[in-house]
C-alpha cells in the first residue's frame, strides 16, 4: 500500500486507531486528489513520525481512515535554528517563512521594527499567524518534515533582543568583520548546543539604534556578500550558510 499523498493531522493517534479526517484534510483529499475508499495516505501530527493509513469510509462531508502502520522520519537538521524576521510586505514574508521551514528552520518568531513597512494589530495580526502557520504545514507537508515549526507570536524588536538565550546570535550587517562561514568558532556544538537565533531585519534594514541595541545585547554581526540583498534573499541566503556550516546541507 504505497500512499498517494502526504497532509497533516492534528491530533494524538496510534496505529489500528480509525479517525475522521479533519474538515481542511477532507477538502484536500477528497475534493482536491478525488480518493476513494481504500486508497493509502500518508498523515503526520508533528510528533516525528509518519503514519500509514487507509480510507476506510468516504461519504458527501467526511471521511475516515485507519492507521496502518507508523514510521519514524529522521531528516530533522542537528542546528536548532530560530528564525526572527521583521514583517515583509505582501507575499515576501510567505515566501520567507515557507523557504525556510524547507530548509530547517525549527521555530520562527515574526518582529516589528521601527522601518518596518507592515502595520498589523488586533484581530488582523492574530490571523496573519495563523495563516503563516498554515504555510508553514503546507512547506512540511512537501519537505517531508514530521516536526512542524511554531509560529510564534509577533513582537517588537525590542522584546525579541531582550529574550534570555544560550543560542549563537546572529545579525546581518553589510560592513560586519566576519562571514557566517568564517565566524571564529570552534565548535558550535559545545558553546551553544547547536542553537542559532537568526535576526533578519525589514527592507530598509534596522536602524542604527537598533543594531546599537542587538550589538549590546550579544548578538554578532555577519555578512553575506558584497551585495545587497532583499529581505527575503537575505534570510533564506543566511540560513542556507548556516546549514553548511553547522548543520546537514553539504
Amino acid at each position: 500500500m504505497t500512499p498517494k499523498t502526504r497532509i497533516y493531522l492534528p491530533g494524538t493517534y496510534a496505529t489500528g486507531e480509525n479517525l475522521e479526517l479533519s474538515e481542511e484534510a477532507f477538502g484536500h483529499v477528497v475534493r482536491v486528489l478525488r480518493l476513494i475508499q481504500g486508497d493509502a495516505i500518508s498523515v503526520f501530527n508533528g510528533d516525528g513520525f509518519d503514519y500509514l493509513a487507509r480510507l476506510t469510509e468516504v461519504a458527501k462531508k467526511r471521511a475516515r481512515i485507519e492507521i496502518v502502520d507508523k514510521s519514524e522520519v529522521a531528516n530533522e537538521s542537528p542546528l536548532d535554528l530560530h528564525l526572527g524576521q521583521v514583517i515583509s510586505r505582501g507575499d515576501r514574508m510567505d515566501f520567507t517563512l515557507q523557504k525556510s521551514v524547507e530548509l530547517g528552520v525549527r521555530s520562527i518568531t515574526p518582529l516589528f521594527s521601527e522601518r518596518c513597512g507592515v502595520k498589523l494589530s488586533g484581530e488582523r495580526l492574530q490571523k496573519r499567524v495563523a495563516q503563516w502557520q498554515k504555510i508553514v504545514i503546507s512547506a512540511c507537508e512537501q519537505s517531508g518534515r514530521a516536526y512542524v515549526p511554531k509560529v510564534n507570536d509577533a513582537i517588537e524588536l525590542d522584546t525579541f533582543l531582550a529574550q534570555s538565550t544560550q543560542a549563537l546570535k546572529l545579525n546581518l550587517h553589510p560592513r560586519a568583520e566576519h562571514s557566517i562561514m568564517t565566524l571564529p568558532m570552534a565548535d558550535l556544538a559545545e558553546q551553544h548546543q547547536s542553537k542559532v537565533r537568526l535576526l533578519i531585519g525589514p527592507e530598509g534594514g534596522l536602524s542604527t539604534e537598533e543594531i546599537d541595541k542587538a550589538n549590546t545585547l550579544g548578538y554578532t554581526e555577519v555578512l553575506l556578500g558584497p551585495r545587497v540583498l532583499r529581505t527575503e534573499t537575505a534570510a533564506l541566503t543566511a540560513i542556507t550558510a548556516l546549514q553548511c556550516r553547522f548543520g546537514d546541507l553539504q
